[in-house]
C-alpha cells in the first residue's frame, strides 16, 4: 500500500472535528467512505466533508475493495463485532476508545489482532503536550517519581444534557460498558500506562451516588506499577460547580509536575518553590497527530502506537476500579 485509503464506520461527532478532517490532512492517508444508518445524516456528513462514497450497511464499506483501512467510531458495544469483520477481510483497524464494553471483548479484539494491525484512538499520547510530558518525568527534573495524583470532578449532567443522543448512549452501559467515566477515563488511564509501564496491582471502589444514569457516577482507583510508582485518581460527576476540577499531579522526590488532561495545553514544573510553565498549541484535530502515526504504522514504517494489548490494560483497570468481575 502507497496510500492508507479509509473508510469510517460510524460518523457522529468525534468524527465532526476531532478525527474525521484529519484522515485527508496526514500524508499517505484519504478519507474514501463513511457509513452511518442514517440515510440523510450519512449522506449530509459525506457531503460536507466532501466524502466521495457513503453507505449505511457497514459491511458494505468493510468489504468495498477500495478501501483498505477502517476507522470504528460507533458507540462501544459495536467496536468488537465491526474489528473482527474488518481484520477478517484484511484491513487493519483503527478503533475508538473505551476500546470495547469490557476486558472479555477487548481480549477477543486483542487475539484477532495477532498476525493483524488494530490501534486504539488512546491518542493523547501522540500529542505533542504528553510526549514532552513524559520527557519530563523521565528526565529526573523532579526527581524519582513517588506517586500520581488524578481529580476529576464535574457537575451533574442537566436535563438538556441528558435529552441529547450524543449524551444518552454514553451513559448507557448496555452500549458504552459504564458511564462518564467510561467516556473519559481511558485517556488519563492509557496516559499513566505510557508514562510508567506495567502495572504490580490495582484495586478500586465505585458507587451510583446521584442516580441520574444507571451507571456508577463516583470512583477512586489506586494502581501501583511495578517501577513502584503509585497512582490514585478519583472521578466524580456530580459536584457543585465551585468544586469542579480537571487536575493530574506528579509528585517526584525532587518537586512536582502539574497538568490538566483535558483543559488547557500547559505543563507546570513546581520545584524549590518556584513554577515554570510550558505552554503548547491547540490542536485544530486532536487526533491529527495519532492518525498520523497509526497511518506510518499500517504502512510498515513505524510501531504501532497503542496497540490492542495495551487497549485491554485500559479495560481492565475500567474493570477493577468499577468492580466488574
Amino acid at each position: 500500500m502507497a496510500t492508507i485509503n479509509w473508510g469510517i464506520i460510524g460518523c457522529g461527532d468525534v468524527t465532526e472535528v476531532k478525527s474525521g478532517p484529519a484522515f485527508n490532512k496526514v500524508p499517505n492517508s484519504k478519507l474514501v467512505a463513511v457509513m452511518r444508518r442514517d440515510e440523510e445524516k450519512v449522506k449530509d456528513y459525506a457531503k460536507r466533508h466532501s466524502v466521495g462514497k457513503w453507505y449505511t450497511d457497514a459491511y458494505q464499506l468493510i468489504n468495498d475493495p477500495e478501501i483498505n483501512a477502517i476507522y470504528v467510531a460507533t458507540p462501544p458495544l459495536q467496536h468488537e463485532e465491526y474489528t473482527l469483520a474488518a481484520l477478517k477481510a484484511g484491513k487493519p483497524v483503527y478503533v475508538e476508545k473505551p476500546m470495547t464494553i469490557d476486558t472479555a471483548s477487548a481480549k477477543r479484539m486483542a487475539d484477532a489482532a495477532k498476525g493483524n494491525k488494530v490501534s486504539v484512538a488512546h491518542y493523547r499520547r501522540a500529542q505533542p503536550l504528553f510526549i514532552k510530558l513524559k520527557e519530563l518525568l523521565e528526565s529526573g527534573i523532579i526527581g524519582e517519581i513517588r506517586f500520581v495524583d488524578i481529580k476529576f470532578l464535574q457537575a451533574p449532567l442537566s436535563a438538556q444534557d441528558l435529552a441529547l443522543p450524543k449524551v444518552q448512549w454514553r451513559i448507557d452501559p448496555l452500549v458504552a460498558g459504564g458511564g462518564l467515566f467510561h467516556d473519559l477515563a481511558p485517556h488519563q488511564l492509557d496516559l499513566m500506562l505510557y508514562f510508567f509501564g506495567k502495572i504490580k496491582d490495582a484495586s478500586g471502589l465505585s458507587a451510583n451516588q446521584a442516580h441520574i444514569y444507571n451507571a456508577d457516577d463516583i470512583v477512586s482507583g489506586n494502581i501501583v506499577f511495578e517501577n513502584g510508582v503509585l497512582f490514585q485518581g478519583l472521578w466524580c460527576f456530580s459536584v457543585p460547580e465551585e468544586e469542579v476540577v480537571d487536575s493530574c499531579k506528579f509528585i517526584g522526590s525532587k518537586g512536582k509536575i502539574s497538568v490538566s488532561i483535558f483543559g488547557e495545553p500547559e505543563i507546570h514544573v513546581i520545584k524549590n518553590g518556584k513554577t515554570s510553565k510550558i505552554t503548547f498549541q491547540k490542536l485544530e484535530h486532536v487526533q491529527q497527530p495519532m492518525i498520523e502515526k497509526v497511518v506510518q504504522y499500517f504502512l510498515d514504517k513505524g510501531e504501532n502506537p497503542s496497540s490492542a494489548d495495551e487497549g485491554v490494560e485500559v479495560m481492565r483497570l475500567l474493570d477493577v476500579f468499577t468492580g466488574v468481575k
